[in-house]
């Protein structure tokens, strides 16, 4: 039985499952197009997808922000169509053998900081920064531009009208967002701000070159011992988690756990930290990821990758430069 949104949008297969919804593989009926359709039952009166679609609408004409093609209500469902989009860093890290070098790592790091910063003008925080939700424009290894995506967690930390940030505040839960990746504030039950989003990017370029965290095969007998049990380790192993690593790493992982809760983050100084690095080992931002270099790996991509999880795609792709920054343009 064939299932068609917007008029237009037909649906495929399920390629992936998150907590706000399925995303199916579809096809816009005239024009052949593969898109990414996410899609949630309408049963409650607070509807995840549709505030996850007002916060891409509110971020769209930004680099790597994924652009909506149609959403809206049909039958029993919400639905939102975005166009597909290629591997994400997570399926990109497990076809290269879970390893990023430093050149790869510190070229992602300056398009990351690109989009966080940009995330964090529009008075917003993602609080589920990790590999997963960072995909690349599509599945041609030579593409460059880095796309964020999954905006089911992200919360406003400015209010709209006054432009005040959210108070401070603290709870008793095991923080929101994905364990292995959030903040120690967030462990704590912190309410998040841009601090924490950009502790968890820390974490995510210390695991692309270490090829792990120390805490990612600690499990608890429930989710909030599991999350106490990270948090307690993550602790343990601050003073040691850049040990061997260039010290401009060691430096970028200071400066994010010190900063407070309302601090507005110094993101041109961490780029700058990024690309000192890269000059001083004379590593030239090429636009050539690790994925690039090995045959093997380039044909692997293009037959697909090593995941199904392919969503959304950037209408900003093809202004982002090859040394990762932003395009000055928009």
């Amino acid at each position: 039985m064939e299932y068609t949104f917007g008029g237009k949008y037909l649906l495929g297969e399920e390629v992936a499952v998150g907590g706000c919804g399925t995303v199916y593989q579809g096809v816009h009926k005239i024009a052949g197009k593969e898109v990414a359709i996410k899609i949630e039952p309408a049963i409650a009166r607070s509807s995840p997808l549709q505030q996850e679609t007002k916060i891409y609408r509110s971020l769209q004409g930004g680099p790597g922000v994924p652009w909506v093609m149609w959403a809206g209500k049909s039958g029993d469902y919400n639905v939102m169509v975005v166009d597909l989009l290629g591997p994400s860093l997570e399926d990109l890290f497990q076809t290269c053998n879970r390893y990023f070098s430093l050149k790869t790592v510190l070229m992602l790091g300056v398009q990351l900081l690109d989009r966080i910063e940009y995330i964090h003008s529009r008075g917003l925080i993602h609080r589920d920064i990790k590999p997963a939700n960072f995909v690349m424009s599509s599945r041609d290894p030579a593409e460059s531009c880095v796309n964020v995506i999954d905006f089911g967690l992200a919360k406003r930390y400015r209010d709209p009208l006054s432009g005040e940030h959210i108070p401070y505040h603290q709870d008793d839960h095991h923080g929101v967002g994905t364990s292995l990746f959030a903040s120690i504030h967030t462990h704590d039950g912190v309410e998040a701000s841009r601090r924490d989003d950009l502790e968890s990017l820390a974490y995510m370029l210390l695991y692309f070159l270490r090829g792990s965290l120390p805490w990612r095969k600690i499990r608890g007998p429930t989710t909030r011992a599991t999350w106490d049990l990270i948090r307690a380790k993550k602790v343990e192993t601050m003073e040691i988690l850049t040990v061997k690593l260039p010290e401009e790493l060691q430096t970028f992982y200071r400066y994010v756990r010190g900063l407070e809760y309302y601090d507005l983050p110094d993101y041109e100084g961490l780029r700058r930290l990024l690309r000192g690095l890269a000059l001083r080992e004379k590593i030239e931002f090429d636009g050539r990821f690790d994925w690039i270099r090995d045959r093997h790996w380039r044909e692997k991509l293009a037959a697909g990758g090593s995941s199904r999880r392919r969503v959304r795609s950037c209408k900003a792709c093809e202004a982002c430069s090859k040394n990762g920054t932003q395009d000055t343009r928009r």
